[in-house]
């Protein structure tokens, strides 16, 4: 069920002097809603963002689960990504030091992570296969490289790390090569074709600007890796749609609630 208005939501707190990222994010948890076809409520799904012991060092956790019907037909699948990032220049940005991924279908796990030590430059990654065996490499991380997984990255973006945000501005954010050279980009819709996409909703509440994420198609399951969707004016991801989700067609999710701790 989506919100009543957009005023129900807490506000974020305000950037300021002595605000560092971390702690503009810390206790941040949005919780969302997933349709697919006529289903408005197949799945559900929830990022949150909090402070770790070590100081300076932070956890994000995205999860989706299946529900109903489509989630016994799905076999219950679960994804889990869990990024630990640490702040770095003073506070003002986030960098990644681990990235794992898990896939949960029904009592199968597939899990890879991602270990970053920027001291002796290696990238380590870990892949875990169904029959429980592990598969480990090391890469050497270029000088002056930093690689923000795609959580980081958005806590990176919306907290203006990679320069404001901007309608009709393209922004690429480097990330650890699967296949080669590997970057995200995103892109700000212009004022036209903001207006003409608002045009075509049913509700225009929560939605100040239209982005267009274009991800590795293997992390979000789809043909080309698009996911569309909506920020408000505070910056929050309000709704979202991934293209072309394989046996699943276009996927849409909605916020419904937003806490902080």
């Amino acid at each position: 069920m989506p919100w009543k208005t957009w005023a129900d939501l807490p506000a974020p707190p305000r950037k300021g002097e002595g605000n560092s990222i971390g702690e503009f994010f810390r206790g941040e948890e949005l919780h969302y809603v997933i349709g697919v076809w006529l289903f408005k409520k197949v799945a559900v799904g929830k990022i949150s963002f909090r402070e770790m012991k070590e100081k300076g060092r932070y956890l994000s956790t995205l999860q989706g689960e299946t529900l109903g019907i489509l989630g016994w037909v799905a076999r219950y699948r679960t994804d889990t990504y869990r990024s630990v990032m640490e702040e770095i220049d003073g506070g003002r940005r986030l960098r990644s030091v681990s990235f794992e991924e898990d896939v949960k279908v029904g009592s199968t796990l597939r899990r890879r992570i991602h270990l970053f030590d920027y001291e002796k430059r290696k990238w380590i990654r870990v892949r875990q296969r169904k029959d429980g065996t592990k598969i480990r490499t090391e890469e050497e991380i270029p000088p002056g490289m930093v690689y923000d997984d795609f959580i980081t990255a958005s806590y990176n973006f919306r907290y203006g790390v990679y320069g404001g945000i901007e309608r009709g501005r393209k922004y690429t954010v480097a990330t650890f090569p699967k296949k080669g050279p590997s970057s995200y980009e995103v892109r700000v819709a212009s004022k036209e074709e903001e207006e003409k996409r608002k045009k075509s909703e049913k509700s225009q509440e929560g939605k100040e600007y239209l982005v267009k994420l274009f991800l590795d198609p293997e992390v979000t399951h789809s043909k080309e890796g698009l996911i569309e969707g909506w920020l408000s004016k505070e910056l929050y991801p309000t709704e979202g749609m991934i293209k072309d989700v394989m046996f699943f067609g276009d996927v849409r999710g909605t916020l419904i609630k937003n806490t902080r701790g």
